[in-house]
């Protein structure tokens, strides 16, 4: 497997690549900050928290999942994960179903309820979105996109979901 950058020390990289990297660094941090309150302003209209929203929307894309899988996905723990299913279940957005193969596991997935909210909160969201990407060319809105689902998927990569470490770059 090649090495990464995030593999290498910060001594082999370019002058160039870590202020590119800082400056990316500084804005995304920026933009998540921004999101999180985004977010927060409008799924709460729906009676459920950022995490919670997440969890609906994981099981909407993935379809049936493990408490594990789902505790990955939203890069939580069990125990944590459990009680933002605990939550949807109370409010009819997903059920708990027992793992034909695993009895100590439990599956989760959406309720009917579950994906009309979700198809709701994602029409929202995509309307405040198309918004924000009204003032760009359709060139510059499609180049935005493959870039940000291309750093998410390298980010992605380099996610521990389970037994992170603190530190990534050897210095």
């Amino acid at each position: 497997m090649p090495a990464t950058t995030a593999d290498r020390p910060t001594t082999l990289l370019s002058a160039s690549l870590r202020r590119d990297g800082r400056a990316l660094a500084h804005v995304l941090s920026e933009l998540g900050r921004l999101y999180q309150f985004h977010d927060r302003d409008c799924i709460c209209c729906y009676d459920v928290s950022v995490t919670q929203c997440r969890a609906l929307e994981l099981l909407a894309e993935r379809g049936l999942m493990t408490l594990n899988e789902l505790a990955a996905g939203l890069y939580l723990d069990k125990s944590t994960t459990s009680r933002v299913v605990d939550a949807l279940e109370r409010k009819e957005y997903a059920r708990r179903k027992a793992h034909p193969a695993d009895g100590r596991a439990v599956r989760v997935e959406l309720s009917h309820r579950g994906r009309g909210l979700v198809q709701r909160i994602e029409d929202d969201l995509a309307m405040r979105h198309a918004g924000l990407l009204a003032e760009f060319s359709p060139d510059v809105r499609q180049a935005a996109i493959r870039l940000l689902s291309q750093l998410a998927e390298a980010a992605a990569q380099r996610v521990q979901t389970v037994g992170g470490k603190c530190c990534v770059v050897d210095r």
